[in-house]
């Protein structure tokens, strides 16, 4: 779930400016793609080709997003459709990418399970076989986001702009900048998350490098009330429930897709009384409203 956390992270800010950045899936793919074209081009040590690898991902992530950002503020196309069309359109260019490299004069047909290899991953520096998926730790942009949401003048003027875009354009604030803003960060932790993918996980580019991470980073920020603290215990609860709904089949002889089923239920429960509090909340001001008054 460590790849998970940056997305996360990036989806508190985009959702504090009022953005459903739903394109969160294809900044990942983005990302991944800009870290494993930096693999193959510049090949090195892994001390080395790591960090480029990062910084290619957060490029490759926040242009993406950027792109929908535009078509937003330019285009009047809303953020949720523009999102959906980039992932797909992310998507077709990792299928793409694997088919062109498989179908290359003079590859193996062993190297089909490899089809664009992220040479240097290794401590070597060589390509080998895929190792098993590390533990990744929670990422610091969980920490950067946190600062940035609770003390900070840009934070602050990124809810205003979420609360009502209207009026905070009437008090000054340049609304499209802190939007373009908003989809650039989001974007930019989003790519690191594909980057991390690539290289830390499937040490490859995949069709599905993104594992749905992103779609999974907006049921928890969900879950966590757009606050980047809780967003670290409940990626860990997700985890667990991850992780063990694979035995479930092993050692219950239940069906391992209840562990999906779970985290459904759980955050339509959440959705559900949040939606009732708001509505009790509506009621109590308004039998706290005097006749007459607005």
């Amino acid at each position: 779930m460590g790849a998970a956390d940056p997305g996360a992270a990036g989806l508190v800010v985009t959702f504090a400016a009022g953005l459903w950045n739903i394109g969160i899936e294809g900044q990942i793919v983005a990302g991944a793609i800009a870290a494993t074209w930096v693999a193959r081009e510049r090949p090195g040590p892994a001390p080395v080709l790591i960090p480029l690898m990062l910084l290619a991902g957060l490029i490759g992530g926040a242009l993406w997003a950027l792109l929908a950002g535009v078509l937003k503020t330019r285009g009047g196309v809303n953020e949720i459709f523009g999102g959906l069309g980039l992932d797909f359109v992310a998507s077709g260019v990792a299928i793409y990418l694997n088919h062109r490299a498989v179908e290359a004069p003079g590859h193996r047909v062993h190297e089909r399970h490899r089809p664009v290899p992220a040479r240097g991953l290794a401590a070597d520096g060589r390509d080998g076989p895929d190792p098993a998926p590390r533990r990744h730790d929670h990422h610091p942009g969980l920490v950067v986001v946190y600062v940035l949401m609770r003390g900070t003048r840009l934070g602050l003027r990124l809810k205003a702009v979420g609360k009502n875009a209207r009026s905070a354009s009437l008090l000054g604030i340049p609304t499209e900048r802190y939007t373009l803003g908003a989809f650039a960060l989001c974007g930019a932790l989003a790519g690191i998350a594909g980057a991390i993918q690539a290289a830390g996980v499937h040490h490859k580019l995949v069709p599905s490098v993104s594992g749905g991470y992103g779609f999974l980073g907006i049921l928890v920020v969900l879950l966590a009330g757009y606050r980047a603290a809780w967003i670290a215990p409940i990626s860990l609860f997700f985890a667990a429930v991850a992780v063990g709904s694979t035995q479930l089949s092993l050692r219950l002889s239940l069906d391992s897709s209840l562990g999906g089923v779970l985290q459904g239920v759980l955050v339509l429960l959440v959705i559900l009384a949040g939606g009732w509090q708001a509505r009790r909340a509506l009621r109590a001001r308004a039998a706290s409203t005097p006749p007459g008054e607005p």
